[in-house]
């Protein structure tokens, strides 16, 4: 139910994982090992002693919020700023990338008009800031994120 708020995350920049269809236990064991935030809109999840005791962190997000609020919601209550996004594919870092290194991957117009372009360490995913970089500015700056 997080997929496309993990998304928001990743193009914050924040090292966000997801796991879908994940059994609650084995969520509590991989935030515990990697030492994560768990952020969920079950609420019976979070009646689990490690978050009782403060052992892992969660946050509880109120049920219903479309996608924007969701992600509204969780960068006030963590206090997130935007920093580089991460691969918003598979959370990997991204790395700068000559037009040489990407020319085959992407479409020739975009090699035309932009400049820098960026491969993901992980999944080698190449991103540019096209046209659609213009909507996530926006929504950032309605999230006083930035």
């Amino acid at each position: 139910m997080c997929g496309g708020l993990v998304r928001w995350l990743r193009v914050l920049g924040v090292d966000a994982t997801f796991t879908p269809g994940i059994d609650d236990g084995d969520l509590v064991a991989h935030a515990l090992a990697e030492r994560r935030v768990v952020i969920s809109s079950d609420g019976p999840l979070f009646d689990r002693r490690v978050f009782t005791t403060g052992e892992l962190r969660g946050l509880r997000l109120p049920v219903g919020l479309k996608r924007l609020e969701q992600v509204r919601h969780t960068v006030r209550a963590l206090r997130i700023r935007a920093v580089f996004p991460r691969c918003t594919a598979c959370n990997g870092e991204l790395r700068g990338g000559s037009r040489a290194e990407i020319a085959d991957e992407v479409p020739a117009r975009s090699l035309i008009w932009q400049r820098d372009f960026y491969r993901c360490r992980s999944c080698r995913h190449v991103f540019w800031e096209g046209t659609h970089w213009t909507r996530i500015h926006a929504v950032l700056h309605r999230l006083d994120a930035k």
